[in-house]
């Protein structure tokens, strides 16, 4: 992302004080506590901290206040503190199917092993504004609710994919070549054509606005997947393991909260592939179910080369779709239009004057013809 150039150092410093009030707003209102952004604006934490590839509540909630809400300032700030930390080792894959479920719901199937679960969800709410949330509520109402969405938690769920799998009918994901070396696009640079790894990774941080909208164009018939499937989206916590070098085994070093969603795509089959179903993947920290089921519609796009399909859309073309969904980088591009550009301006305006008299002094001759031939 273009960072804007220093100059002119006392109006900067005073650019930063105006910026420090603005952030402030009226001192007479008490000001935000990060507990407050991390507790009850939990879905920006959570977007922050997907984008932001970096899963940490209390700095996602830091950047949201810095950045006064603008989440695409906030990620970029997340972004930037991330290129300073170290890295020690890496993770053993988490284990999804052990998730302490809070959420957990398909739409292909209206029977599941374990239920559907609702929790947590706008899904089907009135969208009315709730002008009682003007009155703080009983502190004893929050501890009684926290209490009851914890004894909702349920464990080791049988994945829905796993149906379709036992009669054959989804796709084998060691196509896709997921038992090698996984790629690190934080560490290193984007390269095409890209293996899935580094797709749903670009995906992960791509922005939610501009994958949503890949997703709602290949719903509305630009893409060839037809009507995609819900099979199961599932929100919860997972327990993350490290093996030591010294110890040689692994340990919990923690727990995250994620949002996994995996939809079905039908696939007619081709001359090597019979008749299937082919899985859209997406995940992603906290809940942010918009953004991974948006996530998981593209994936399936993306897969159109391995697939042995034409790309014909936008959402299909990887170029387009892995180079433009960063929102860091596209704001800063269009952001640095902001930045001096005196000289290249001035460049076009003796260009313009220059065209616009030539254009001025043909119409005078076109016109002078015209006359002579009219006598």
């Amino acid at each position: 992302m273009y960072v804007a150039v220093k100059g002119g150092k006392e109006a900067i410093t005073n650019a930063h004080k105006l910026l420090a009030e603005k952030r402030r707003g009226d001192p007479r209102v008490p000001e935000l506590g990060i507990s407050q952004i991390k507790e009850q604006l939990g879905l920006s934490v959570d977007r922050v901290m997907t984008e932001g590839s970096l899963y940490d509540s209390e700095l996602a909630a830091i950047a949201i206040k810095q950045a006064q809400g603008d989440l695409v300032e906030a990620i970029f700030l997340v972004r930037a503190y991330r290129t300073t930390l170290s890295r020690f080792g890496f993770s053993i894959p988490i284990e999804t199917t052990r998730m302490q479920i809070q959420r957990r719901i398909s739409s292909s199937f209206k029977d599941i092993p374990g239920g559907q679960i609702l929790g947590p969800t706008y899904d089907y709410t009135h969208r009315l504004i709730d002008f009682t949330l003007r009155v703080p509520e009983n502190v004893n109402s929050e501890i009684c609710r926290a209490e009851s969405a914890e004894k909702a938690i349920q464990n080791n769920m049988t994945r829905v994919a796993d149906l379709l799998a036992n009669e054959g009918l989804l796709d084998n994901e060691a196509t896709y070549g997921n038992n090698g070396p996984v790629a690190d696009l934080t560490r290193d640079p984007l390269e095409l054509p890209a293996g899935r790894d580094v797709r749903l990774q670009n995906l992960a941080r791509g922005d939610e606005g501009f994958i949503l909208s890949l997703a709602y164009s290949l719903q509305r018939g630009f893409g060839a997947s037809g009507h995609p499937f819900l099979g199961e989206i599932r929100y919860g916590k997972v327990t993350v393991e490290f093996v030591p070098e010294e110890l040689g085994f692994p340990i919990e070093i923690g727990e995250i909260p994620i949002t996994e969603c995996i939809m079905f795509n039908r696939f007619m089959g081709s001359s090597d592939t019979p008749p299937q179903f082919i899985k859209g993947y997406g995940l992603t920290f906290g809940h942010c179910e918009r953004k991974a089921m948006a996530m998981s519609i593209v994936d399936y796009a993306l897969s159109s080369r391995e697939l042995g399909e034409k790309n014909e859309y936008p959402a299909q073309d990887e170029e387009f779709v892995l180079f433009h969904s960063d929102n860091v980088q596209a704001a800063g591009f269009v952001e640095h239009l902001k930045l001096p550009h005196y000289v290249d301006f001035q460049a076009d305006l003796v260009l313009m004057r220059n065209r616009l008299a030539e254009f001025k002094n043909d119409g005078r001759k076109n016109r002078g013809i015209e006359d002579e031939q009219a006598i």
